[in-house]
């Protein structure tokens, strides 16, 4: 609180006070009372008007600051109602007893939606290693029919089982410190989990892939960072080119490592590249090509943000799109 906003928010007081002191000093003035006199007690009035409403604005000031101290030292702010001291006033005492109720009322709605998510987020987890098992045994049906059957049914169920890893991880994200675990990780390692999860993709779109110097070590959690990879993987074979081709690079920018991944594809409209992270934008491409949820891009954002990989895009319509992740040093 400033000082002009204290005098404003008192703007009425001191009007008042204006008011009596010229309507007493008339009447002092009237009543024969010396001017000498009469100034020293107007004086007298006014230095002690003042010295109580700074005295005040002082006060205010420090409790207001203790409380902003309290406020920023919660991580949750919704518990600042029943952390802070009990006023003196009997108006502010009633205010904060409001409050109090209206703040355990809100901490209750809070846990109920927190319980609420978790639960949801736990069933989420057990559909998803569910469904895994008729999957997998749709996977063996499919070897008993035809080969052409065989392989439109396999490639339908891949896209089902990516569909259905997405939701996984959506779950995850609202509760990353219960899943992920930061290891050392060699970026090879994770790119050929990556590509063989999408193995039949690729080779059933004629997608080449190119793998050079991923040697690097990196600090983090390699089963997202396939997931993020996969992601990567499925949107540059949805908008490949004639001749796709994905190259994955890695080099060393001082102490951090960063990891490309680039496509000769369609490339993003430079007017779409900064909503392209957007939960749920599917973009020009998305709409022509359809098959796009624009959920790949988001989640990819949210997971590297938790893993503090700097995720950036370049791309060039018509000729290739760039994806860059940049991760932190050991």
């Amino acid at each position: 609180m400033t000082l002009g906003e204290f005098i404003w928010d008192r703007l009425g007081k001191f009007i008042t006070w204006g008011v009596f002191a010229s309507a007493a000093a008339f009447f002092l003035l009237f009543t024969g009372t010396q001017p000498g006199i009469l100034a020293v007690l107007l004086l007298t009035g006014s230095l002690l008007f003042l010295t109580v409403q700074i005295r005040d604005y002082l006060k205010y000031s420090r409790h207001l600051r203790e409380m902003e101290s309290i406020l920023d030292g919660l991580d949750r702010k919704y518990l600042f109602t029943e952390c802070i001291p009990r006023p003196w006033g009997a108006y502010e005492r009633a205010l904060y007893d409001m409050l109090r109720r209206a703040g355990r009322d809100m901490v209750e709605a809070v846990s109920d939606a927190r319980a609420t998510t978790r639960e949801y987020r736990e069933y989420i987890e057990s559909w998803v290693h569910e469904i895994k098992t008729p999957i997998t045994a749709a996977r063996l049906l499919c070897r008993r029919t035809d080969r052409e059957t065989g392989r439109k049914l396999t490639a339908e169920l891949a896209q089902i089982e990516n569909h259905v890893e997405r939701a996984l991880y959506y779950a995850r994200a609202e509760s990353p410190e219960q899943d992920f675990l930061v290891r050392r990780t060699v970026l090879d390692t994770a790119a050929a989990e990556a590509i063989e999860r999408h193995r039949s993709l690729l080779i059933q779109n004629g997608v080449r892939i190119e793998v050079q110097n991923l040697e690097p070590e990196v600090y983090t959690d390699g089963k997202w960072l396939c997931f993020i990879l996969g992601q990567l993987l499925q949107n540059a074979v949805r908008y490949r080119s004639e001749h796709p081709l994905i190259t994955l690079a890695a080099c060393r920018m001082g102490n951090q490592v960063q990891l490309t991944v680039s496509d000769n594809g369609i490339g993003i409209p430079a007017h779409e590249i900064s909503r392209i992270f957007d939960k749920g934008f599917t973009g020009s491409n998305g709409r022509s090509r359809g098959g796009s949820t624009g959920m790949g891009l988001y989640l990819c954002r949210k997971l590297a943000g938790h893993l503090e990989i700097q995720l950036n895009v370049r791309s060039v319509e018509g000729q290739g799109t760039e994806v860059s992740l940049a991760f932190p040093a050991a």
